[in-house]
């Protein structure tokens, strides 16, 4: 792993992670880790505010389950708010907040970085 500033990862990459003392890219990598964060995180910033069911459609290949358990784990760490309008049928809308603001420009940055690794650019 390559940190241009040692002081990102002083305690813990420098020594080879596992982190043994706090590490702000791994806790920035919790926040937006596993198989359904980033498309979730993608598709609101691609839409804007969208509500359940057209979200679900947008993604394809995930459950219920995982786009509930995934929006509410987005919702407690600050990226994600949830409206629910007080109507019937009752209407619910996510959408990204300000803490995404820096977010997107990073992850169109690894996407960049993820495309040119799978052309074969990124290898030596």
């Amino acid at each position: 792993m390559i940190i241009e500033e040692k002081s990102y990862c002083e305690n813990s990459c420098a020594n080879k992670c596992p982190c043994k003392e706090y590490c702000p890219l791994g806790s920035a990598l919790k926040l937006i880790g596993g198989k359904w964060k980033i498309p979730i995180l993608c598709a609101l910033h691609q839409d804007g505010t969208t509500r359940y069911n057209e979200l679900k459609r947008k993604i394809n290949g995930i459950t219920n389950t995982m786009l509930a358990s995934s929006l509410k784990e987005l919702e407690n760490d600050g990226l994600v708010c949830r409206r629910q309008y007080d109507e019937m049928p009752v209407r619910v809308e996510y959408a990204l907040t300000s803490a995404c603001d820096d977010l997107i420009p990073i992850l169109n940055q690894l996407a960049k970085w993820g495309s040119k690794v799978n052309s074969g650019e990124g290898s030596k």
